[in-house]
């Protein structure tokens, strides 16, 4: 039994690069039949973008394209304009990733997809909302974290390198990605009500917001009372009118850091992030794991409001219990008492983590031929009666003549497209 929960949904994707593709290749693991339109002869912007190989695909092309299928097509000529009608009258969903305006004056904007097509579900990634001054900005990564408060409160607070700092997370790409997907899932099942499809429009400064609530959340408290007890600078620093960059706390109520282990001078991610949390049980766990009992009668740090106001004393505590010890041995002591805990991992740890490839977390995917297999990051949930196959990316217009000759193009047609540079580039004349 085919338990996909997108089979049978055909989506047109016109995205390239990384916020549009990371949503597009969610949907066809998820079962959808995705085809992904590329220009003749040079492709999604990432094929040959940091390169490992000047002959094959990049592994950032290859972990957001597998699983979908490539047509090229120059949707600027008559007839990839009318190729492209003919897969839209059909489809339940286009996606499009490129500058403002860009769709408009291609000819395929939303009012006139939703003449081709009243059932299709049309969605857009963008840079910022359409309200947003900043609207008509080109939107990159670090653009986005920047204006959505991510890089404001990401960063250490003093010191020379105190500084706005970008996540190395993808917020404002796979982040905006995942977003999308959501949105296009919750109209596709608002379709089954109202018949037909919407137009769904996902910024990149919206979804890095969305990741910053509990910064917006901060605001309002410093607003009220003009200090944040979770921050580093309470009890003696001071605070400005926004929130400021707080270095490696939790974030929330509780008291959390990153400590150095015993090999941090040779190895960069040998630290451990502990939280003392505020609860008195919670806490006399902690200490007596640590063997800081004389914490549990002390007014300094008995309490989680006392706490607050001695945290500097805290973390240069545990950070002289933590120095000697390496983050797995930590991780144990603390693990095995209900403290929150956990090491620092590299990219090269989690990868060589065996236990992760179970289906969803890590995947290896076989892309055969010179490229061999690589390894992504699957779905990023689980459901006990589907489990997604992960396959291979296409090649460049791997699937153009399948797919054409899906739709009913004949072969000659097929042949005069490419020839005319619809589906193919032009030849360069002879010198």
């Amino acid at each position: 039994m085919n338990t996909a929960p997108l089979q049978g949904i055909k989506v047109i994707d016109f995205t390239s690069v990384q916020s549009g593709p990371s949503c597009t290749q969610l949907l066809a693991w998820l079962g959808a039949d995705v085809i992904k339109i590329e220009r003749p002869g040079t492709g999604d912007a990432t094929r040959d973008e940091l390169q490992f190989d000047p002959d094959c695909p990049s592994y950032y092309f290859l972990q957001l394209n597998s699983d979908k299928k490539s047509l090229t097509l120059d949707a600027a000529t008559p007839d990839g304009k009318a190729i492209l009608t003919k897969l839209l009258e059909t489809a339940d969903v286009f996606i499009e990733n490129l500058h403002p305006g860009a769709m408009d004056k291609l000819g395929f904007s939303w009012d006139v997809v939703h003449k081709i097509n009243p059932r299709c579900v049309y969605a857009t990634i963008k840079g910022f909302p359409v309200s947003s001054k900043y609207a008509d900005l080109k939107a990159y990564e670090p653009v986005a974290q920047a204006t959505a408060a991510a890089a404001s409160t990401t960063g250490f607070y003093q010191g020379p390198e105190a500084m706005p700092t970008q996540s190395g997370a993808a917020l404002g790409d796979s982040n905006t990605g995942m977003h999308c997907a959501i949105a296009i899932l919750a109209a596709l099942l608002q379709r089954q009500h109202t018949g037909e499809g919407t137009f769904v429009y996902q910024s990149m400064h919206n979804a890095c917001l969305n990741l910053c609530r509990i910064k917006t959340r901060d605001q309002l408290t410093l607003d009220r009372i003009g200090y944040l007890t979770q921050f580093p600078q309470y009890p003696d620093g001071k605070f400005g009118d926004f929130v400021p960059r707080g270095g490696n706390i939790e974030g929330s109520g509780v008291l959390g850091w990153t400590y150095k282990c015993k090999n941090w001078e040779t190895d960069p991610n040998d630290y451990v992030y502990i939280i003392l949390q505020r609860g008195a049980k919670d806490f006399e766990l902690a200490c007596k794991a640590m063997g800081f009992e004389d914490w549990l009668t002390n007014p300094d740090f008995n309490t989680a409001d006392a706490r607050d106001r001695h945290k500097q004393e805290i973390y240069d505590r545990i950070g002289k219990w933590a120095i000697d010890k390496d983050k797995y041995e930590i991780t144990d002591i603390l693990g095995k008492a209900g403290v929150p805990v956990g090491p620092v991992l590299s990219t090269k740890e989690i990868m060589n983590d065996e236990s992760l490839y179970d289906g969803n977390t890590l995947v290896r995917i076989n892309q055969g031929g010179k490229i061999g297999e690589f390894v992504t990051v699957g779905v990023p949930f689980t459901m006990s009666n589907y489990q997604p196959t992960y396959g291979p990316c296409p090649t460049l217009g791997g699937n153009t003549e399948e797919i054409l000759a899906d739709y009913g193009f004949t072969p000659d047609q097929i042949k005069a497209f490419a020839a005319n540079g619809t589906t193919a580039p032009l030849s360069k004349p002879a010198k």
